[in-house]
């Protein structure tokens, strides 16, 4: 099975527990979620304090909404190296996808973008980009908050390895400079508050 080593931040969870999350965020946790056995047990249990803080305050007779499902798995994971290509099933059944059916669009050498129609009223970026073996992308900064979950391959930048499953939880406080994996390079689902900001 998969192991995965990034969560994202407990206040992060916590707002996707309550859907307070925007559209783009609450559409990244779902996928790490699907794909993370540890945070779907955190989510059902922050769903069920919250079910149960409720119920101690509602009013006699008040009917208290039980608490979401929590995603299931999304793929089954495969025998032996645990290694699946497929696309997560939250991103996959919204938007009819496959992963080799992606049309991408060529950004820069060796790194693609495809974007991900959201809501009309909806605040936020919602993409996949993909990096050749060994490319990077620019250094930049974010205007808000950022999540990004590795559907395939493997990046690293200076907070360390993100490999499949893996949700990398940043702020307009961080810059980085995202490198693909030498062999496998990578593709990530990205989930952002407002554009990246490039650093010249």
């Amino acid at each position: 099975m998969t192991s995965i080593r990034h969560h994202p931040d407990s206040a992060t969870l916590m707002s996707f527990a309550a859907g307070a999350l925007a559209e783009p965020l609450s559409a990244a946790c779902s996928v790490h979620v699907s794909m993370c056995a540890q945070c779907r047990g955190e989510l059902r249990d922050m769903e069920l304090v919250g079910a149960a803080l409720l119920g101690s305050t509602s009013a006699p007779g008040a009917r208290v909404r039980p608490p979401a499902r929590p995603p299931e798995p999304a793929v089954a994971e495969p025998a032996g190296d645990g290694i699946s290509d497929a696309l997560p099933a939250p991103i996959a059944n919204r938007y009819g996808l496959a992963l080799d059916q992606i049309p991408w669009k060529r950004l820069a050498p060796g790194v693609w973008q495809h974007r991900l129609a959201l809501s009309p009223s909806a605040q936020g970026e919602l993409y996949f980009i993909k990096l050749a073996p060994g490319c990077r992308l620019p250094l930049h900064g974010h205007a808000g908050a950022e999540l990004t979950v590795v559907v395939t391959g493997a990046f690293t930048d200076a907070s360390g390895e993100f490999r499949r499953g893996d949700i990398q939880d940043i702020d307009n406080s961080i810059e980085h400079q995202p490198l693909g994996d030498k062999e496998e390079g990578c593709i990530c689902l990205v989930a952002a508050e407002g554009p990246y900001l490039l650093k010249l």
